[in-house]
C-alpha cells in the first residue's frame, strides 16, 4: 500500500481534489456566482490535465476516477439547468398512458383528470417556454425518461438518480467502445479517457442530466461495428443514435462516398426503418404538425453563446435598425439550408474513403453548425469533443474549457450575455481551429484534403 502510494501519491491527491470540487460544483454551487464557477471548473480541468500526464496508461485507476467523479453528483439535484423538469413530466405522462407529443404542459396542469406525480411542481419549474410548447425529445429520450419515472416510484430525487445512472452507464459505453474503435483505427487508446474525465462531460451529462452522451454511445458503438465491417449491424444503433437525439441524421450525407451508392441507399434505407419502428408508439395524426412546429421554435427563437451570429445581429441592428427578434426568424430559415449546402460540399468535395476520414467530415459539418447557429449550448459541445477523440483535430478540447465563458450568463436574471466573454471564446476556439488547418494542410485546406 505504501509502495502504490509512493508511485502515485500526485494523482491520487489530484482525484482527491477533483472529487472536493464536484462535490462544492453539486451541492454548494449557485449557478448566478460565476466566479465560483469559473474557479471551480477552470480547477477541475486543470486535474484532468495532470491526471492525463501522470496515468494515462493506467486503465483502471481512470476508470475508477471517472466513475467516482460521477457517482458524487448522485443525490444533487441539477443546478445549471432546469430542463429536467420536463424530462420528468414526458416521462410521468408515458406511464400515465399521455403522449408528450400532443398534449402542452400549459393545456395539461389545470384538468382535474391530471393524476401524474408532483404535476404543479414540475410545471411550475420547468419553464415558461417548455410549459407552453410540445415535447421536442425524441422516442427513446422519452423512453429513458419513462423509466425514470417509473423506477422513481413518484418521486423526483429518485428519478434523477435513474436518469444520472443511465447517463453514467452510456459514458462508460462510450468508454468501453471508443477504446475499441480507436484501436481499429490504430490510434491510442488512452485518448478516450479525455472524454471521460473531462469536467465539461461530467457536469453537463451526470450533473445536469443532459442526453448527448447516450446519443454519442449509439452513434460510437455503430462506428465501431462499420469499422468491423459490420454495417448492417450498426444500422440498429445509428437509428436509437438518432431517437436520442436528431444531430446524426445529419450525418448521413457522408456516408456516401464511404459505402459507395448501392451500400448507401441500404445503409439509409434500414437507418430510416429502425427510426420509424421507434416513432411508431408515438404516432398520433398531429405528431408531426406538433413536433414540427416545436422544432422550428427551437431554431428561430432562442440565442444563446453564439459567435457569427452575435456579430451579424450586431450590424444589422446597428446599421439597419432590424428587430432581434425578426432577424433571429429569418436567420433560422437560412441557416438550415446553408447548413445543409455546407454538408454537401464536405460530403462531395472530400473523399472520405476511410472511416477516420468519415468522422473528420462529420466533426467539420457540426463544427460549422455550431459555429452558424444562433444557440450553443454548453452541453452540445459535448458530441462534437467526443467525435473529434477518433479525429486529428483537437480545438474541440479547447472548446470545452473555453466554453464556461458563456455560463457567464447564467449570473443575471434575464441571462444577458456579455459579448466580450463570448468574443474571447469563439477567437480561442476559432483560433485554435484555423491553426489545425493550417498546420496539417499545405496547399490544400486540411479538410477538403482526406
Amino acid at each position: 500500500m505504501q509502495s502504490y502510494w509512493r508511485l502515485h501519491k500526485y494523482p491520487i491527491l489530484f482525484v482527491i481534489g477533483s472529487l472536493l470540487f464536484y462535490a462544492s460544483f453539486g451541492y454548494d454551487l449557485v449557478r448566478t456566482d460565476f466566479i465560483k464557477l469559473l474557479t471551480l471548473f477552470a480547477g477541475l480541468f486543470f486535474f484532468m490535465v495532470k491526471l492525463m500526464q501522470f496515468e494515462k496508461w493506467n486503465f483502471k485507476f481512470l476508470l475508477v476516477a471517472g466513475i467516482l467523479f460521477r457517482l458524487i453528483f448522485l443525490f444533487s439535484e441539477p443546478n445549471l439547468s432546469q430542463d429536467f423538469y420536463r424530462f420528468i413530466w414526458d416521462g410521468e405522462l408515458i406511464k400515465n398512458g399521455l403522449n408528450p407529443y400532443l398534449h402542452t404542459p400549459n393545456d395539461l396542469i389545470g384538468k382535474s383528470s391530471l393524476a401524474i406525480a408532483n404535476a404543479q411542481e414540475l410545471h411550475t419549474n420547468m419553464g415558461a417556454l417548455h410549459a407552453k410548447n410540445y415535447s421536442n425529445y425524441p422516442p427513446i429520450n422519452q423512453l429513458l425518461f419513462a423509466l425514470a419515472a417509473i423506477l422513481g416510484g413518484g418521486s423526483i430525487l429518485g428519478s434523477i438518480i435513474v436518469m444520472r445512472l443511465t447517463l453514467i452507464l452510456a459514458d462508460i459505453g462510450v468508454l468501453y467502445f471508443g477504446r475499441k474503435l480507436l484501436q481499429n483505427l490504430n490510434q491510442s487508446t488512452h485518448v478516450s479517457f479525455w472524454y471521460f474525465l473531462n469536467p465539461l462531460v461530467i457536469i453537463e451529462l451526470t450533473g445536469n442530466l443532459h442526453f448527448e452522451g447516450v446519443m454519442l454511445f449509439f452513434l460510437v458503438w455503430a462506428l465501431y461495428l462499420i469499422s468491423k465491417k459490420k454495417w448492417i449491424l450498426a444500422t440498429p444503433m445509428y437509428s436509437l443514435s438518432i431517437m436520442v437525439k436528431l444531430m446524426p441524421l445529419l450525418f448521413l450525407p457522408i456516408f456516401l462516398r464511404y459505402f459507395g451508392v448501392k451500400k448507401s441507399v441500404m445503409f439509409y434505407g434500414l437507418v430510416g426503418v429502425g427510426c420509424v419502428l421507434l416513432l411508431l408508439p408515438f404516432y398520433a395524426p398531429s405528431f408531426i404538425e406538433n413536433y414540427s412546429e416545436t422544432l422550428k421554435l427551437w431554431f428561430s427563437n432562442f440565442e444563446f453563446n453564439a459567435s457569427i451570429y452575435n456579430i451579424i445581429k450586431k450590424i444589422a441592428v446597428v446599421n439597419y435598425e432590424s428587430k432581434p427578434w425578426e432577424l433571429i426568424e429569418s436567420y433560422g430559415k437560412i441557416i438550415t439550408k446553408v447548413i445543409l449546402g455546407i454538408t454537401l460540399l464536405i460530403t462531395f468535395l472530400r473523399k472520405n474513403n476511410t472511416l477516420e476520414s468519415v468522422i473528420t467530415a462529420m466533426v467539420l459539418v457540426l463544427s460549422f453548425y455550431y459555429f452558424l447557429s444562433s444557440t450553443v449550448h454548453p452541453w452540445y459541445v459535448v458530441f462534437l469533443m467526443g467525435l473529434s477523440l477518433f479525429t486529428k483535430y483537437r480545438f474541440p478540447l479547447v472548446w470545452s474549457l473555453a466554453i464556461v465563458l458563456s455560463y457567464q450568463a447564467y449570473s443575471n436574471p434575464d441571462f444577458k450575455e456579455n459579448l466580450w466573454l463570448l468574443a474571447i471564446e469563439y477567437i480561442l476556439v476559432i483560433g485554435f481551429f484555423i491553426y489545425e488547418i493550417i498546420s496539417r494542410g499545405s496547399k490544400k485546406l486540411y479538410f477538403f484534403k482526406k
